[in-house]
């Protein structure tokens, strides 16, 4: 579909998106627009990759993807295709592109717990109907989550302890962390650098 790659150090920083902006720009311009995510301390150590690879299976589809999404600072608009859709709300099958630096995310976290094991992903993009039924039917579904806006994905690693899972995400230091041992997942969003 795109035959070039974008480079996201090519716009203007510290601007909010908005849904409806990622909606009118297409997956190109959100692509095009995104800086990637710094990460502090020891992270720059294992985040200095030539390309970004991961690994992950959608726990309700059986859907996976497991490539390079990233070379260097540009974002490869055909990974995300299948990242996007991989991630989609599968109950209402609406495709939304996620946020590239919760992907980065991820895939810090994914190499920080146990590099190469596949995360199992719970949920991706939510839209705005699924997000008021799960509400609905749980406490812990936020009003205005970030799962709506694909900034945020559940998860967790088959082998590896939930509990440390979580550690991982909260020493980064980029985003929010929610921790679900009942239901054995983590979230992680790149909103405000928060924890629950």
């Amino acid at each position: 579909m795109f035959d070039e790659i974008y480079d996201p150090s090519a716009t203007k920083t510290g601007e909010a998106l908005t849904r409806r902006d990622i909606l009118k720009m297409g997956l190109a311009g959100f692509l095009g627009s995104v800086i990637p995510l710094t990460f502090p301390g020891d992270a720059e150590a294992i985040t200095n990759f030539a390309s970004w690879k991961i690994s992950f299976r959608n726990a309700h589809t059986g859907e996976s993807f497991n490539g390079v999404y990233r070379v260097g600072n540009r974002y490869l608009p055909d990974a995300f295709d299948r990242i996007n859709y991989v991630l989609r709300d599968f109950r209402t099958n609406e495709v939304f592109p996620m946020d590239p630096r919760v992907i980065d995310l991820v895939k810090v976290v994914q190499e920080k717990s146990r590099p190469g094991t596949p995360l199992e992903i719970l949920s991706g993009y939510r839209s705005p109907k699924t997000n008021a039924m799960l509400r609905n039917a749980s406490s812990g579904v936020a009003r205005n989550s970030y799962h709506m806006y694909g900034q945020a994905i559940d998860i967790r690693m088959p082998g590896f302890s939930t509990k440390k899972l979580r550690d991982v995400a909260r020493r980064e230091r980029v985003g929010g962390v929610g921790f679900y041992p009942k239901s054995n997942f983590v979230h992680v969003d790149t909103g405000d650098v928060r924890s629950w």
